[in-house]
């Protein structure tokens, strides 16, 4: 089999590409990575090798080049992660989200359509429980609450499921859909509230937690999340819709509290009381109160559930980043894109 991961280079997909490419030997996985700020090849040294896989830097958004690596390359199946994640990115800069997570997928939906096998291609579209909207104090995201997308980026994952639904519908191809909540651990790119708290506590700086830090959040452990890809793909019923979600929900306030306190322990408290350095700012615009998905589906199809609870999974991502602050210098001064030069021209 000949599997297309699109964004294997990111945080999600480069663990998925990994446990992929590791446990799957008779599969050929195919990745293809922009390679944009969020991309980072040293995320897979160890499979980069591996005589099942292939790199390939390119972008979903040449509607030709994706059309002739689909008829060059006869895929038999599409895990679709490449899209652009940051809320605060798409408030500031949404055309870049519309670009990628809208016109990008209806790229590999149209390839998928013009140069494969319909009968037998599937194609795996990952998105975010954000497409639901804002949840209440009570109640949980199920794979049948209606769609009320409020940010740019949640809008534009929203109008992505809709395409591969329509495909499916229009022209019968073969499709599974998951939406995830908050994804955390080893690799993350230091705009998102973990790593970026990490990093701040270890330069002194200040750590940024919108309004009052009482959104909450369900979190999920990135490796859980992977293996619930790999049972979805391998077993999930076609043409469905799967919530992965780790019945983990934290206010952010009281998320940056734990970790704070987690580092302190890791660094012998070398550096003090790091809860001293939270600092509440400006709100985000259009701020969603509360996520929270019902995992019960994926539990009962495919007996899934998370391995990690919240405390076991942010306290070895927190060893992971103290023992990468390499790779944490190297992303924040962009000095990780060398390697792809160095490596790959």
């Amino acid at each position: 089999m000949k599997v297309l991961i699109t964004g294997g280079a990111g945080f999600i997909g480069s663990h998925l590409v990994r446990r992929m490419v590791k446990n799957y030997p008779d599969y050929e996985i195919v990745n293809l990575d922009k390679l944009t700020y969020a991309g980072n090849l040293k995320n897979l040294v160890d499979v980069e090798g591996a005589e099942n896989y292939r790199f390939i830097k390119g972008d979903i958004e040449d509607h030709s080049f994706v059309s002739s690596l689909f008829e060059q390359e006869a895929f038999d199946a599409c895990i679709h992660l490449a899209a652009e994640s940051h809320v605060d990115r798409s408030i500031t800069n949404p055309d870049a989200f519309l670009r990628t997570n809208i016109l990008g997928t209806f790229h590999l939906l149209d390839a998928a359509v013009k140069h494969c096998d319909i009968s037998s291609f599937l194609f795996y579209h990952v998105s975010t429980d954000e497409v639901y909207g804002s949840l209440g104090d009570e109640g949980l995201f199920k794979e049948t609450t209606s769609y009320d997308p409020q940010s740019p980026y949640s809008a534009s994952k929203a109008a992505s499921d809709h395409f591969v639904r329509a495909y499916g519908n229009t022209f019968k191809l073969r499709y599974k859909i998951s939406n995830c909540s908050n994804n955390y651990g080893p690799n993350q790119f230091p705009e998102k509230l973990i790593p970026l708290c990490i990093n701040n506590i270890l330069e002194g700086r200040p750590l940024p937690v919108y309004g009052k830090g009482e959104n909450i959040r369900d979190w999920l452990y990135v490796e859980d999340h992977a293996e619930a890809i790999d049972l979805i793909f391998h077993s999930g019923e076609m043409n469905e819709t799967f919530n992965i979600g780790g019945k983990n929900e934290w206010t952010n306030i009281d998320l940056v509290r734990l970790l704070c306190d987690e580092v302190d322990v890791a660094l012998s408290n070398e550096i003090g009381n790091s809860q001293q350095l939270i600092t509440f700012v400006e709100d985000r615009k259009g701020h969603d109160m509360r996520y929270a998905i019902d995992p019960s589906k994926i539990e009962a199809h495919l007996n899934w559930e998370p391995k990690q609870t919240f405390e076991t999974g942010l306290r070895q991502t927190v060893q992971w980043y103290l023992s990468n602050k390499q790779w944490i210098s190297d992303v924040i001064s962009g000095d990780y894109r060398a390697y792809y030069q160095e490596h790959y021209k």
